[in-house]
C-alpha cells in the first residue's frame, strides 16, 4: 500500500559476540526477504491469466456497441438523406438523436450501478442495443428513426460510462492502462466495422437497414457471455461481499501471487472504504471530490470539443465536401479514416503505460491543433473562406461552395452553380469533381490532414480522458462522479453534432475547423496546469495526487513533483515520545520509552524489484553498522 510499515522487536542487550552472531543471521533473513520481494514482483509484473483476457474481451463488447452505433449513421446518413430528402437540421437531429440518449444513459447508469453493480448495468446496456437496433431497422418515418437512435444512445451511455470503470476496477495496476484502453481500441473497432459495412451495402437497397441491424448480432453476443463475468472486487466490498470479492481477486492474478499480495489488495481496499465513505452526489463538492471531477470533465469536454466526432458521423460528407466524387469514394476514404484511429489506437495501448497518460496527452494536443489548421487551409482551396448564405445559387463560384447550400446544384457542364430545379440546365449534380491541380491539392490535403489529426486524437485524447475517469476518484464516489463526466462528455458531443453542418455554413468549413483548434490550445492549458501522472499507482492511492497545491504541476516535468508511482512516502513518525528521522533514506531505527526498537520494513506490496533490492542493500548496511558497533 506504498507505506512503510513498522513491526516492534523486543530490545536487548547481547554481548558483542551474539552481537555478531545476531546480525548474520538478520542479514540472511532480511536477504530472503528481499529474495521474495523479487519474486512477488516478477509474479506481479507478468502477464496476467487468461481470465482476465476473457473477462475484458466480453465487457468490451459494450465498446464494440458504442464505436459500431456512432459510426454506422456515416454511412448510412449519405443514403438515408437521399431517400427521404432531409434536410441539414434534420440530418442532425438523426446523429444528435444517439447523443440525447447517450446523456440519459450515462448520467443514471451511475446511480445503478452503484445500487445493482458494474455487471447487471452490462446486462441491460445489452438488452438496450438490442432493442434500438430492432426500432431503427423497421423504422418508415424519420420520427421512428429518431426515437430508434435515442434508445441506442441509452445504450451508449451506459456502456461508455460502466465499461472503462468496469475494467479498472478488476485490471492489475501494473496493466490497467493497456486493459482499459482494450475498450477504446473495441470503439475505434466498431467504428471500422461500421464503415466497412456501410462501403459494402451503400448501392444495395434497404442497405441502411441492414447496416442498423447488425448492431443486434454483438449484443447478443455480451449477452452469452454475462453467467461467467465476475462483479467487481470493490464493488463486491462495497456490498459487504468480502469472500467474493477475495475469489475474484485470486483468479484475476492467478496461482502465482502469494495470498498475502491478494489478503493486503482486499485490505487496502476496505481501509479505502472506510477512509472515503462519500457517497452522495453532494459530497462531489468536497475539494478532495471536486478536484479530480472538473480534470475528468474538462477531458471528456474537450475530447467532444476537438471536433473529433463530426470527423467521425460526418466524415463522408466532409470528404464528399473536400471534392470525391461520388458517395462510394467518400466512403471508401471514410474506411482510410477509421482504419487509422484503430491502428493508432493500438500504438496508445502498447505505450501508455510506458509514457504515462500526461505526456500522451501533451502530444495528443499538439498534433491535433496542427491538423485542424492544416484541414481549414485545405478547404480554401476547395471552398473557399465563403458562407453557405447566399440569396442565388448564382453568387457561389466553387463546386464544394455550391453542393453545401441544399437549395443548389453544380452544372459539370457550364462550370456555374445553379438551383437544383433550375430546367435551364440538365446536367446539375451535388458532386464535385476536382478538376484544377488547385483543387486537387486541396482534396489530398484535406484527407491527409484529416488522417493526421485523427491519429494524433487516438494516440492521447481518445483513450486518455476514459482512462483518467476510471481511476482518479474514490470508490465510494466513483460511480456518480463517472457518470457526471460520462454525461459530460454526450453534451457536449450533442452540441457540436447539432451545429457543425450549420457552423460550416455560417462561419465557413476553415473557420468551424480552426474554432476547434482554438478550443484544444485551451484544453492544452489546462493539461499543462491541471493534470496529473497516474500511471503505476492503485486506485486507492491515485487521489492523494490531488490532496496537493496546483501550483505542483507547475514544477518541471509537470506533475513530477508528486508521489512516484510506487514510490514511498517518508513521513515523519514518532511513538511515546520518540522522534523518527528517515533523513539518508536508511531504515533507522529509534528507540523508545517503552524499551522497543521499531524498524522500517518496506511493505512486499511495493511495485518493483528495484525497491525490493534498495530495501536488502539497506538492511545489509544496518547490518553491518550493528557489527561495527
Amino acid at each position: 500500500n506504498n507505506r512503510n510499515s513498522f513491526t516492534e522487536i523486543p530490545q536487548t542487550e547481547p554481548s558483542n559476540n551474539d552481537n555478531t552472531e545476531g546480525s548474520a543471521e538478520q542479514a540472511s533473513r532480511d536477504s530472503s526477504i528481499a529474495d521474495d520481494q523479487i519474486n512477488c514482483c516478477n509474479k506481479m509484473a507478468a502477464p496476467p491469466p487468461r481470465f482476465v483476457f476473457f473477462v475484458v474481451f466480453c465487457i468490451t463488447i459494450g465498446g464494440l456497441l458504442f464505436g459500431y452505433d456512432t459510426g454506422v449513421i456515416s454511412g448510412a446518413l449519405v443514403v438515408i438523406k437521399d431517400e427521404w430528402n432531409l434536410s441539414n437540421t434534420q440530418q442532425e437531429f438523426i446523429v444528435g438523436g444517439t447523443t440525447l440518449g447517450a446523456i440519459a444513459g450515462g448520467l443514471f447508469s451511475g446511480v445503478f450501478a452503484d445500487r445493482w453493480g458494474r455487471r447487471i448495468i452490462t446486462f441491460l446496456s445489452s438488452l438496450v442495443f438490442i432493442l434500438g437496433a430492432l426500432i431503427m431497422t423497421f423504422s418508415n418515418h424519420y420520427s421512428v428513426l429518431i426515437g430508434g437512435r435515442v434508445v441506442v444512445g441509452l445504450g451508449v451511455g451506459a456502456a461508455s460510462m460502466v465499461v472503462p470503470m468496469y475494467i479498472g476496477e478488476l485490471a492489475p495496476k501494473e496493466f490497467r492502462g493497456r486493459l482499459v484502453t482494450l475498450n477504446v481500441l473495441a470503439i475505434t473497432g466498431g467504428q471500422l466495422i461500421a464503415y466497412l459495412i456501410a462501403w459494402g451495402l451503400t448501392d444495395v437497397h434497404n442497405g441502411w437497414r441492414w447496416m442498423f441491424a447488425i448492431s443486434a448480432f454483438p449484443a447478443a453476443l455480451q449477452l452469452c457471455c454475462l453467467p461467467w463475468l465476475p462483479e467487481s472486487p470493490r464493488a463486491l466490498i462495497q456490498h459487504d461481499q468480502d469472500g467474493k470479492a477475495r475469489v475474484v481477486l485470486q483468479r484475476i492474478y492467478g496461482s502465482k501471487v502469494p495470498e498475502s499480495i491478494v489478503d493486503e489488495e482486499l485490505e487496502s481496499m476496505r481501509q479505502a472504504m472506510r477512509t472515503e465513505g462519500a457517497s452522495r452526489y453532494r459530497d462531489l463538492l468536497h475539494v478532495v471530490n471536486f478536484k479530480p471531477l472538473i480534470v475528468a470533465c474538462v477531458l471528456q469536454l474537450m475530447q467532444q470539443f476537438s471536433g473529433f466526432n463530426t470527423a467521425m458521423y460526418y466524415s463522408a460528407t466532409i470528404l464528399k465536401m473536400a471534392g470525391f466524387s461520388s458517395t462510394k469514394s467518400a466512403t471508401q476514404f471514410s474506411i482510410a479514416i477509421a482504419a487509422t484511429n484503430m491502428i493508432m489506437t493500438i500504438v496508445a495501448i502498447a505505450i501508455i503505460d510506458r509514457f504515462g497518460r500526461r505526456k500522451l496527452l501533451l502530444i495528443s494536443f499538439v498534433g491535433m491543433i496542427v491538423g485542424l489548421i492544416l484541414l481549414g487551409i485545405a478547404f480554401i482551396f476547395i471552398v473557399g473562406l465563403v458562407k453557405i448564405t447566399k440569396d442565388n445559387c448564382a453568387g457561389y463560384v466553387k463546386c464544394g461552395a455550391c453542393t453545401l447550400d441544399d437549395r443548389c446544384r453544380w452544372s459539370l457542364g457550364s462550370g456555374v452553380c445553379a438551383f437544383k430545379d433550375d430546367i435551364a440546365f440538365g446536367d446539375l449534380t451535388n458532386i464535385c469533381d476536382s478538376a484544377t491541380t488547385r483543387d486537387r491539392a486541396g482534396t489530398w490535403l484535406a484527407l491527409a490532414s484529416l488522417i493526421f489529426y485523427v491519429a494524433l486524437y487516438a494516440v492521447g485524447l481518445g483513450n486518455v480522458p476514459w482512462l483518467v475517469q476510471s481511476e482518479i476518484f474514490a470508490q465510494g464516489i466513483r460511480s456518480k462522479a463517472g457518470s457526471i463526466a460520462t454525461a459530460t462528455n454526450w453534451m457536449s458531443n450533442f452540441v457540436i453534432s447539432v451545429t457543425f453542418l450549420t457552423m460550416t455554413q455560417q462561419i465557413t468549413a476553415s473557420g468551424t475547423f480552426w474554432l476547434y483548434a482554438g478550443i484544444l490550445f485551451i484544453g492544452l492549458c489546462f493539461v499543462v496546469v491541471m493534470v496529473p501522472e497516474t500511471k503505476g499507482l492503485k486506485l486507492e492511492d491515485v487521489q492523494k495526487l490531488f490532496t496537493r497545491p496546483v501550483r505542483s504541476f507547475f514544477t518541471r516535468g509537470g506533475a513530477s513533483s508528486l508521489p512516484k508511482p510506487g514510490g514511498d512516502e517518508n513521513n515523519g513518525d514518532s511513538h511515546n515520545g520518540a522522534e523518527f528521522s528517515d533523513a539518508n533514506n536508511t531504515a533507522g531505527n529509534a528507540t523508545g520509552s517503552n524499551g522497543y526498537v521499531r524498524r522500517n520494513v518496506r511493505s512486499v506490496s511495493n511495485d518493483t524489484a528495484t525497491s525490493a533490492l534498495l530495501n536488502s542493500s539497506t538492511n545489509s548496511t544496518n547490518s553491518r553498522s550493528n557489527r561495527d558497533h
